[in-house]
């Protein structure tokens, strides 16, 4: 295995575990109140965490953002310029955060608009929700954290921190819910403190590994306009291509509600093969963000290129995998996800559809990374609204007569569209005559 490879493979494994561990801190809780022995704990928690999982999903720019410009910085050995990278990712993390907890009435119940439950799951939500928003402070500081570490080229510090989370997360739950009987109140308590352990890990980790860094951490130059416009501008990009990919995903699932129970629970079964697929893509994506960026800061175009080739290389092997790894078990996989015979037997309708993700998927995932390595947020953007353009305008074009199957046409399109746009629109960045340019190094 050669020097690229192995560069690869060192960002992109510990990013894999990372992300396998994250839903288990909904897992946890979920399995602890299914033990309390009311549904309506069950559907609290599920309520309470899709609201949080809406909420911070649409401010992943943080991390995103952050871990390019970070790559860069390092790409150049600015030191000066990564510290104050993650001080102002910091603080606008901790802005963000205060405007959560201002809000956190209205955002309750403007999601209670949206989402028809029950008196007792609502109540119990909302308990859920008031004590787990003021973990906004750690969550948000985290996404800045985990963006600056892999900018650094470091995935195993979000690897260790995700650890961390889970394992206090199952202790304090455990202990509130079951020895101080504070049931759904006990979880959100537990999972606040996860999050705050989460980030006293990434504080102590950054202190005692980049103490070098600690002289820079100055006012001087921290907020200076030219440096905080780009931040912002770069954000803003990725924000606003979020809300796109938010407003698919939630279409897709609403969609496919009004089509029956049975066909939502199809759908929802076979799109856990594609979060299956997205959690291993993504660590490929983190290190093409975390490689790409770091050429580009160094201005060396030979290595980007060969980095570039190399990610497609995996990518390319990984949907050969995938696709052949869910044609032979894919079917057996959803029988461990449940054992109600209709769904498992309509799943089959729906199945090719399955088979078509990787090979559809991989390069979007692939592009993305390297696009946020090179700040490249813009052409991100355009792709994705491309994409998503598409994807309604082919459903709505197909739906009268091909109903489900024209949801999952549209998102298999989707996903190819991504690709291909980005391909297109990035032609010159991929082969190097793109370069960004970059202020002094001091």
């Amino acid at each position: 295995m050669n020097l690229t490879d192995k560069q690869i493979l060192h960002i992109a494994v510990p990013s894999i575990v990372s992300n396998i561990t994250v839903p288990l801190l909904g897992l946890v809780d979920v399995s602890i109140v299914g033990h309390l022995g009311s549904a309506s704990y069950i559907g609290a928690i599920a309520v309470g965490g899709m609201l949080f999982n809406m909420i911070y999903w649409i401010f992943g720019f943080l991390r995103m953002g952050t871990g390019g410009l970070t790559a860069q910085a390092y790409g150049q050995r600015n030191e000066a310029e990564m510290t104050r990278i993650l001080l102002r990712s910091l603080s606008v993390s901790l802005l963000l955060a205060a405007a959560l907890l201002v809000l956190q009435y209205p955002i309750r119940l403007l999601a209670f608009l949206m989402i028809d439950a029950s008196r007792e799951v609502q109540e119990m939500a909302s308990l859920y929700f008031h004590i787990c928003i003021w973990g906004a402070p750690a969550t948000l500081g985290l996404y800045s954290f985990i963006g600056w570490f892999i900018g650094m080229q470091n995935s195993r510090f979000p690897m260790y921190i995700a650890i961390t989370q889970n394992v206090v997360n199952i202790g304090a739950s455990l202990f509130f819910v079951f020895a101080l009987n504070m049931e759904v109140a006990g979880v959100a308590l537990g999972t606040l403190i996860a999050q705050y352990a989460g980030l006293t890990m990434a504080c102590l980790l950054c202190l005692r590994k980049y103490r070098s860094l600690r002289p820079y951490a100055k006012r001087h130059r921290l907020f200076e306009r030219q440096a905080m416009a780009r931040f912002f501008s770069v954000n803003r990009d990725i924000f606003f291509r979020t809300l796109c990919i938010v407003a698919v995903t939630v279409f897709f699932t609403s969609t496919g509600a009004a089509y029956g129970d049975v066909v939502l629970a199809v759908n929802t079964l076979l799109m856990q093969l594609f979060t299956l697929f997205s959690y291993v893509m993504d660590g490929f994506a983190y290190a093409g963000e975390a490689l790409s960026g770091k050429h580009i800061g160094a201005g060396n175009r030979t290595e980007f290129r060969r980095t570039v080739r190399h990610l497609f290389g995996w990518g390319t092997a990984l949907a050969a995998a995938f696709t052949l790894l869910y044609g032979i078990g894919g079917k057996n996989f959803l029988g461990l996800l449940t054992d109600d015979t209709e769904v498992i037997r309509a799943s089959g309708d729906y199945f090719l559809w399955v088979l078509a993700i990787p090979a559809a998927g991989f390069s979007a995932f692939l592009l993305d990374g390297i696009c946020i390595g090179a700040t490249a947020t813009r052409i991100m953007l355009h792709a994705i609204f491309i994409a998503s353009t598409g994807f309604f305008l082919i459903y709505y074009g197909m739906c009268s007569t091909w109903g489900n199957h024209a949801l999952w046409t549209a998102f298999i399109i989707y996903l190819a569209l991504r690709g291909i746009a980005q391909a297109l629109l990035s032609g010159k960045l991929l082969k190097g005559r793109n370069f960004p340019t970059f202020a002094d190094k001091h």
